[in-house]
């Protein structure tokens, strides 16, 4: 069960921030880190996964490596601004191989999607997919030169 806002006290930070930091620590390691014998350690991280707060673990794996060299962001305008519109479009983009984020944003462009895929003709595969049955105002890809900070932890403490 998800709470809205949970209470997360100073341990839970530490834990948290250790997590962010090396999600593979054992969980030795992590009780450890915090000052928490093990058994007590995993009560707070199964509750902090029931309140939602732990969403998963990810590998931080170098997609260029794997030939997937080109991240494009994608700024969308759209004439539809319901949630049945949004949720249909959520669901249509999530289809689409190499999409690494989706956003619903405020101001000038409605959505923002983050693209990381193997050159030119991988982007010219998305963007065919995207536009395919959906109508959007606008689209425009940026084409990041150089990523300069990415996945950054975030200061709990």
């Amino acid at each position: 069960m998800t709470t809205e806002n949970p209470e997360i006290d100073n341990i839970d930070r530490k834990l948290l921030m250790a997590l962010q930091d090396d999600a593979s620590l054992s969980q030795r390691a992590l009780a450890e880190a915090v000052g928490l014998s093990q058994n007590a350690c995993w009560r707070r991280l199964q509750r902090l996964q029931n309140e939602g707060v732990l969403r998963g673990q990810r590998a931080d794996v170098d997609l260029a490596r794997l030939g997937l060299d080109l991240v494009v962001i994608v700024m969308i305008k759209t004439p539809h601004h319901s949630k049945d519109w949004a949720v249909a479009f959520k669901a249509h983009v999530e289809r689409i191989p190499g999409v690494v984020d989706l956003y619903r944003i405020g101001g000038e462009w409605d959505y923002l999607v983050k693209v990381v895929t193997q050159g030119i003709r991988g982007y010219d595969r998305f963007y065919q997919q995207l536009v395919d049955g959906f109508d959007l105002s606008v689209v425009t890809g940026h084409f990041v030169m150089e990523e300069m900070i990415s996945a950054r932890p975030i200061q709990l403490v």
